[in-house]
């Protein structure tokens, strides 16, 4: 589409050279009565001079093309074309009485006079040609209006050319600012709505802050950001609901888990649940977090890590897989955010790599200054699989296993917190899942502080 900017100044511009030349068709068609008889005069002089052919002893008033066409336009035309002695005339029966008599011996130059009985007004030239003065004296001519714009054109080029220069220049300039005002205008709306929280968007535009043009625009942006509100705000809902609904079966379930006397059956069925009531739990911290029913604060994401990595090392130990801890650094790494989601996603990486590494032998927790990544170094994932793995019910597991959903709700926890899930993987060479949180400066001082006091 084509810039807004653009084709204004452009629509202006075209507008502004039509009226320029509007303007100056009136100012020639409304002359003042002299002048316009003075014009009329001087191209009607210049016709007849350019008829006019003197041959010795002959005086001859040529029929052109020009002379014919203000014949046809003057019914009542005369004039009188004198050179020394020799004379020319035409429509002698129009001519009324004149103040000069004939052949005209005057100046030379071109003006307009009144008749003996004051009547009307004709038309003296006198040019010199050579030796011989051209005298010419006309009456009643109508002149077309094309001519006479011509003739002034070409005798004011220079000054109509100045005018028009400053007449573009300040159109250019109105135009630019108004271009301008018109971009300024649109950024800033645009601004307004990158302003507002994608996972929150009933912050509206005000009306007020927008040119009229906007308004409409605005209005109907206003429109759209409180329907995706109320939409968000519906499956929020709905997700907190399900999984508080979810808790409880679950939890009877397990119960009655304990009660089957297989021993293979009720391990497999424990860990089956064991998973489902992870999978509801980070539902339930997600919703919550995204409700910002939960405030944000700073916590350690190195006690956090070494806390799941503990809690997954029974399991680990029995798959055969070494669990490590990799620290950059010493101390705590703080983030801000929610413990209980922050520690869902941490162990849903764990986990994930424990049950879907195929091949893997050794699972390290590499933490640094801004999140951490979980590694293995198992078979890893065929081209292209990390960014379906982000996508709800797809997992890396060929076999099926697993409901495909951690990672989706990873993803999803790590940008209520403002951060982001990474996978990279290549075959043959494991696979690492990072949670890259934001740096913030409240996360880094408040710690600081304690371990000042204390």
């Amino acid at each position: 589409m084509t810039s807004i900017a653009r084709t204004f100044s452009l629509s202006l511009g075209i507008a502004a050279t039509t009226i320029f030349l509007l303007m100056l068709g009136i100012f020639i068609w409304r002359y003042p009565t002299e002048e316009r008889e003075f014009r009329s005069c001087q191209v009607v002089a210049a016709v007849l001079d350019r008829a006019t052919v003197i041959e010795g002893q002959k005086l001859t008033v040529h029929s052109t093309p020009a002379l014919e066409e203000l014949k046809a336009d003057s019914p009542n035309l005369w004039y009188v074309v004198s050179a020394g002695e020799l004379l020319s005339e035409y429509g002698t029966e129009h001519r009324p009485a004149l103040p000069f008599v004939f052949p005209y011996r005057g100046p030379v130059g071109t003006s307009v006079f009144s008749t003996l009985d004051q009547n009307s007004t004709f038309c003296l030239s006198a040019i010199q040609r050579g030796s011989v003065r051209l005298g010419m004296m006309v009456g009643e001519p109508r002149v077309r209006f094309g001519r006479i714009a011509r003739t002034f054109l070409l005798r004011r080029v220079f000054s109509i050319i100045l005018v028009a220069l400053a007449f573009a220049a300040t159109v250019a300039i109105g135009s630019a600012l108004a271009a301008r005002y018109v971009s300024r205008s649109i950024e800033r709306v645009a601004r307004r709505a990158l302003a507002i929280d994608p996972s929150a968007p009933q912050g509206l535009i005000s009306l007020s802050e927008v040119p009229s043009e906007l308004k409409p625009l605005v209005a109907a942006l206003n429109r759209a950001f409180g329907e995706i509100d109320a939409y968000i705000r519906m499956q929020r809902r709905f997700l907190g609901n399900a999984a508080h609904q979810l808790r409880t079966p679950l939890t009877l379930l397990r119960a009655k888990i304990e009660d089957v006397p297989e021993p293979a059956l009720r391990a497999e069925l424990v860990r089956d649940v064991r998973r489902l009531t992870s999978l509801v739990s980070a539902m339930l911290d997600l919703a919550r977090l995204q409700n910002h029913a939960v405030e944000k604060r700073p916590i350690d994401l190195a006690q956090i890590t070494i806390e799941v990595l503990a809690d997954f090392g029974p399991s680990a130990l029995d798959a055969g897989i070494e669990l490590a801890l990799d620290r950059a650094e010493k101390g705590p790494v703080l983030v801000q955010g929610v413990d209980a989601a922050i520690r869902s996603a941490l162990a849903n990486l764990v986990g994930n790599a424990l049950i879907h590494a195929r091949g893997a032998r050794r699972i390290v927790a590499s933490l640094s200054r801004d999140g951490v990544s979980i590694d293995d170094d198992g078979a890893g994932l065929p081209g292209g699989a990390e960014h379906k793995l982000l996508e709800p019910f797809q997992t890396g597991n060929t076999a099926g296993d697993g409901a495909g959903l951690g990672l989706s709700i990873v993803r999803e926890i790590m940008a209520a917190h403002g951060g982001e899930l990474i996978i990279s993987s290549a075959p043959g060479r494991g696979t690492a899942m990072s949670l890259r949180f934001p740096v913030t400066a409240d996360a880094v001082k408040a710690p600081q502080l304690d371990l000042q006091e204390g």
